[in-house]
Order: C-alpha cells, then structure tokens, then sequence
C-alpha cells in the first residue's frame, strides 16, 4: 500500500506561485488464482461499465474518494481521477471489497503512484518565443499548441507554459516532486530573461544577441 508523508498544497496568494493537484494517477497489482470474469462483476453491479468489444477494462467508479478504476481480468487496475495520492489505498479496499463480494478471490494490492498533474501560476507573463529559443529542452509551435512545451530534467516533470504564467505540470511521482518542479519553472523564466513581470514591457527585433544561450539545445 502506499505510504507518503502529507506536504501542503501552495494555494496561499501570497506564495511566489500557487499550484494545486488536478490528478493522480495510480496503478496496482493484484494476487488471483484465476483470471477475473469481468463480465461476472459488471452483471452484479448496474453502477459498473464493461464493453469488452470497445475496451478490455470494467470500469468502476467510486464517490467517496471520487475516483474511477479500471478493472483487467489479470488482477491489475488503474485509478485515475484523486486528488490526493493516499486516496489510492481507500479506493482499492472498495473495489476489491466489491469485488470479494460476489465470491471472487483478489488480495495482496500492491499500489504505484505513476503520475500526478497539477495546475498552477508563476505569477508572470512569459516571451514564449523568446523561452523556445534560449530555454534548453523547450519546444513551441503556437500554430499547433496555445502553450510552450518544457521538459525538466531535474526532477522529471514535463510543463506546458502559457504566456499567462499559468502552468501545468505532469510526471511527478509525489506531491515533494510537484512542489520542487513548479518552484524550479519559477525560477528558470526568470533565469533566462522570458519573465515579463506585472507592468513590465518589452519587444524584441532580430538584432538582439542572446548571448551564451543562442538557442542551444532548442529542437
């Protein structure tokens, strides 16, 4: 089961930036002696989702933690949809309790967070074509997507940053990994020079020199 230690979502508007968790995404590991009948348990509960024609996976959906679980006849699943990461351990007692009901054998859950994605705002405008150029791992092409794409080495996490400073992180493991990311991407618009902060102006020509970033590591 998972096992993490509660960190404080920064929401306060007096932070230097605010996030919150939007979406955490578990995976889990289950002991059966045979492989599920999927088709079994969809027949027991009307609340539960199953076309195999169209998808592999029940789908069983929870209201309290809200989150929606999709069942393999394997004894794996995937929840998607917590907002907190040790909702994951609540939802799986539902599932399997729903599922033991019924004369089903499944136990031993083993839970992995795999991703969790959090909004949030820098509290900045920022050059996105300017960030494309100077920023290493930055990929931008407003004719096809609204928002830059910046991949953080450092934790791995990858952004997509609007010229708002809002923000969206995604790949973090844990709410630590989450509350590092957003301050490094904090950090890093103002480190390269593509913050615009309240107020401030600015225009570029195709004279400006760049100086030692010119554009390396830009693809």
């Amino acid at each position: 089961m998972v096992e993490e230690k509660m960190v404080e979502e920064k929401i306060a508007e007096d932070e230097k930036f605010t996030y919150q968790i939007q979406n955490v995404v578990g995976t889990v590991k289950t002991d059966i002696k045979e492989n599920m009948d999927l088709l079994r348990i969809a027949g027991k509960y009307p609340d539960v989702e199953y076309n195999p024609d169209k998808f592999p996976g029940l789908v069983m959906r929870n209201q309290e933690p809200k989150a929606t679980t999709l069942v393999f006849s394997n004894g794996k699943m995937v929840i998607t949809g917590m907002k907190h990461s040790d909702e994951a351990d609540r939802v799986v007692s539902k599932v399997i309790a729903r599922i033991s009901k019924i004369g089903i054998e499944i136990s031993n859950p083993k839970v992995t967070i795999q991703n969790i994605v959090a909004s949030g705002d820098i509290n900045c405008s920022i050059d996105l074509n300017l960030a494309s150029v100077v920023m290493d791992n930055a990929m931008y092409e407003p004719e096809v997507f609204p928002g830059l794409i910046y991949r953080m080495a450092e934790p791995k996490t990858v952004f997509l940053l609007f010229s708002t400073g809002k923000i969206v992180c995604t790949g973090a493991k844990n709410k630590e990994m989450v509350a590092k990311a957003c301050g490094n991407v904090y950090d890093d618009v103002r480190k390269y020079g593509v913050a615009l902060e309240p107020g401030e102006e600015r225009e570029f020509t195709d004279d400006d020199d760049f100086g030692e970033f010119g554009g390396e590591g830009f693809f």
